[in-house]
C-alpha cells in the first residue's frame, strides 16, 4: 500500500506561481511512476505531469514550459512547481503513483491517489 498526501494548493492571481507537494509513505520503492493529474469543475481528470523512477519527466502540452515536476527520493516527496498560472489551470490537483510501466498519461495506469488539493487562479 502507498499513501499520498498533497499540500500547497490555494488562491493565486493569473501570472503567479504555486508549488504543490505530495508526501508519499508505505511501499514507495515499488512505484515506477509518480504523476500529477487535475480535474476542473464539470470536466474529467486530465494528465498534467509524470516523473519516472529514472528521473525522466513528461508533461501535458498545456503545461509544458510552465510546470516542473521533481522528486526527493530521500524524503519520499514529489513536487510540482507551477509558474505563469492562468485561470484555465484552476482545478483540484491529484498526486498519483503507479507500480507498472503503462501509459504515464492515463489515469488507469495509476493505482494510488491522494485526496487532492484545490488550486484556484483568478483573472
Amino acid at each position: 500500500q502507498v499513501q499520498l498526501v498533497e499540500s500547497g494548493g490555494g488562491l493565486v492571481q493569473a501570472g503567479g506561481s504555486l508549488r504543490l507537494s505530495c508526501a508519499a509513505s508505505g511501499r514507495t520503492f515499488n512505484m515506477y511512476t509518480m504523476g500529477w493529474f487535475r480535474q476542473a469543475p464539470g470536466k474529467g481528470r486530465e494528465f498534467v505531469a509524470a516523473i519516472m523512477k529514472s528521473g525522466s519527466t513528461y508533461y501535458a502540452s498545456s503545461v509544458k514550459g510552465r510546470f516542473t515536476s521533481s522528486k526527493d527520493n530521500a524524503n519520499n516527496r514529489l513536487s510540482l512547481q507551477m509558474d505563469r498560472l492562468n485561470p484555465e489551470d484552476t482545478a483540484v490537483y491529484y498526486c498519483a503513483a503507479s507500480d507498472n510501466r503503462d501509459l504515464v498519461s492515463s489515469e488507469l495506469s495509476y493505482r494510488y491517489w491522494g485526496q487532492g488539493t484545490q488550486v484556484t487562479v483568478s483573472s
